[in-house]
């Protein structure tokens, strides 16, 4: 069994010996970019410790791991041209870069790119790792729609927003998990154990980035605090306290979040002091503690020794101790 520093080592070379065609340049180039680009990689990560939690070496389930890591690359470029986003890891987008019409075009193609890393799999696996890598793909787009429908609407309720986040999100963890336990040979019942953790996860993580953007140190958090409020970004805090705010609360809440032209500071100011007023913080603590709980509960009916399920334990630890 490897350290997890191991695992990233091995996920590194694979990324270094991803080869893509040379031509079109303009097609190729911006998907090398992208994946370069770095980031903590821990979608493909979780590919491999799911092959390891079961007993079979990460080597196994590298192929899986790439195909998750340039189909979460694709959803990147998209989302960007989407959200008309400048910066990606501090660096320009690739539509920034190149151009729109290009992002798509290589978005598009990186997708084939995943499924030809999916076909390298061993075959006595490739329909389940097929079946669990299209529900996956496909619940990412439908999470991402969800966002942009939300966008526009002012009945988005809190049941709706964490069916999104767990589309969006949680599913691309729990499907990379599921990846590496089918082809560690996991049983059926296990397999979908190690998937429910890692939507739970999922779900508990999207919404301490909701808590940690208002109420981060900014100088940890490694982005702006507050840019959900700018935006009127509809998170679990903003939903409940629209839920729970009446009389001269509510108005100061409809007021900021109808204005066209405000002061970012004194919008972000104001809005945090609703939700300090309304104890959203606390709430919104206690929901993702409810779904990182049962993310463990389902970890302990996994059916193999604590010793394996240590490097897992560990890391979603430290995905979860990101401080406020």
């Amino acid at each position: 069994m490897h350290t997890t520093e191991q695992l990233q080592q091995i996920l590194e070379t694979a990324i270094q010996n991803l080869k893509f065609p040379d031509h079109p340049k303009q097609l190729y180039d911006p998907i090398t970019y992208i994946i370069n680009l770095g980031g903590k990689r821990i979608r493909p990560l979780l590919v491999l410790m799911g092959t390891e939690l079961f007993g079979k070496d990460a080597h196994d389930s590298i192929h899986a791991a790439m195909a998750i890591e340039v189909f979460h690359n694709f959803t990147l470029v998209h989302d960007d041209i989407m959200d008309n986003a400048p910066l990606r890891r501090g660096k320009a987008t690739v539509h920034e870069k190149w151009s729109t019409n290009t992002a798509i075009l290589s978005g598009d193609v990186m997708m084939v790119e995943a499924n030809k890393n999916l076909a390298k799999v061993n075959p006595i696996f490739l329909k389940d790792v097929l079946d669990t890598f299209n529900a996956t793909a496909q619940g990412v787009c439908e999470g991402q729609q969800l966002d942009m429908e939300f966008e526009s609407r002012d009945d988005v309720s809190i049941e709706e927003y964490i069916n999104m986040i767990r589309l969006k999100t949680a599913v691309l963890l729990g499907g990379a998990l599921k990846l590496g336990a089918i082809i560690a040979g996991a049983s059926e019942k296990d397999a979908d154990l190690i998937y429910q953790f890692g939507e739970n996860i999922g779900i508990a993580f999207q919404l301490q980035d909701d808590i940690l953007d208002v109420y981060a140190d900014p100088e940890k958090f490694g982005k702006q605090v507050g840019g959900d409020i700018i935006a009127n970004k509809k998170t679990f805090l903003l939903l409940k306290a629209f839920e729970l705010a009446d009389g001269e609360i509510r108005e100061s809440l409809d007021t900021w979040t109808g204005y066209k032209d405000f002061d970012n500071k004194e919008k972000v100011e104001t809005v945090r002091l609703v939700y300090d007023t309304l104890d959203i913080q606390n709430i919104a603590k206690e929901s993702m503690n409810k779904y990182l709980e049962k993310a463990l509960y389902l970890f302990n009916q996994i059916n193999v020794g604590d010793a394996q399920k240590s490097n897992l334990l560990t890391l979603t630890n430290q995905l979860m101790a990101r401080e406020y």
